[in-house]
């Protein structure tokens, strides 16, 4: 069964930092790309970042280019997000998601796998 286990959301002031972990199982780690997207109310899905677990390579989102990192420790097959100089508009709920395609999108109607989502809370 494929699982994909989205934790470490909360309640953080404008400026801090969180760690979104994304813990994956029931499929070849290293056959997909991870993908971080987010959803606030009323707004579309959107595509954060993502990486490749075969290369490591990565795309960012335009928003939070030079704020947010991505990586991923392939032996634990888990992928983090970690969330620098947050803002009150990137407050949401965030959803961790697999690709089996070759090219690395953060368009989530490529993703296959989706897990459950995570709430991050920014207050001004």
């Amino acid at each position: 069964e494929v699982q994909l286990q989205a934790s470490g959301g909360g309640l953080v002031q404008a400026g801090g930092s969180l760690r979104l972990s994304c813990a994956a199982s029931g499929f070849t780690f290293d056959d997909y790309a991870i993908g971080w997207f987010r959803q606030a109310p009323g707004k579309e899905r959107e595509g954060v970042s993502c990486i490749s677990s075969r290369d490591g390579s990565t795309l960012y989102g335009d928003s939070v280019k030079g704020r947010f990192t991505i990586s991923s420790d392939n032996a634990k097959n888990t992928v983090y997000l970690q969330m620098n100089s947050l803002k009150p508009e990137d407050t949401a709920v965030y959803y961790c998601a697999a690709d089996s395609d070759s090219w690395l999108n953060i368009q989530p109607d490529e993703y296959d796998y989706w897990g459950q989502g995570t709430q991050v809370t920014v207050s001004s």
